[in-house]
């Protein structure tokens, strides 16, 4: 009888790791980044391929930083929210526009609109890998030090732009 107990004991116990596991959420993915300085790095703007961004370029100021790509899905669905925080003038939002053919890009702006205040194209995807990109759309909450607040995994919705980012943006703007 003994000699159940144990394989039991560690049956149990799996069990509850499997059910504590499916109940996180998998957009909840924290990010070594969050804290530290924004990776550096200079790419050019789309578009404009004779300009380059920087994030030094934003150094005093709160900012946006939404990883997407003409081919991506989700990135379409927030859309529309990118559009309307775009009005607002509330933060600048600067896109990096990620393993995409530029031409692609340019269409999707022309036909959706462009709530950027500029693009930087990451055509290779290196920037995005020192960014920790996991997939497209992402989004990444920058302060004035150029420190990394916030980053979101998935598209931004009215729901977490309301209750997360805005309120977020809102504080790092007062120090």
């Amino acid at each position: 009888m003994t000699r159940f107990i144990l394989p039991f004991i560690v049956f149990v116990v799996l069990v509850i790791f499997l059910f504590i596991g499916l109940r996180l959420d998998p957009r909840e993915v924290p990010s070594p980044l969050v804290g530290k300085p924004a990776p550096v790095f200079v790419q050019p703007q789309l578009g404009e391929a004779s300009k380059v961004f920087s994030p030094a370029d934003m150094k005093g100021k709160v900012w946006l930083m939404n990883v997407w790509a003409s081919w991506c899905v989700s990135c379409e669905a927030e859309h529309p929210v990118l559009m309307e925080l775009s009005k607002l003038n509330l933060v600048p939002i600067i896109g990096l526009d990620y393993k995409d053919k530029p031409e692609a890009a340019m269409q999707v702006l022309n036909q959706r609109g462009n709530p950027y205040s500029l693009v930087a194209t990451d055509r290779d995807g290196r920037t995005g890998i020192d960014y920790g990109v996991y997939g497209v759309p992402e989004t990444y909450v920058i302060d004035k030090q150029g420190i990394i607040q916030y980053k979101l995994i998935g598209p931004v919705n009215p729901k977490n732009l309301k209750e997360t980012i805005l309120p977020m943006v809102a504080e790092l703007e007062k120090k």
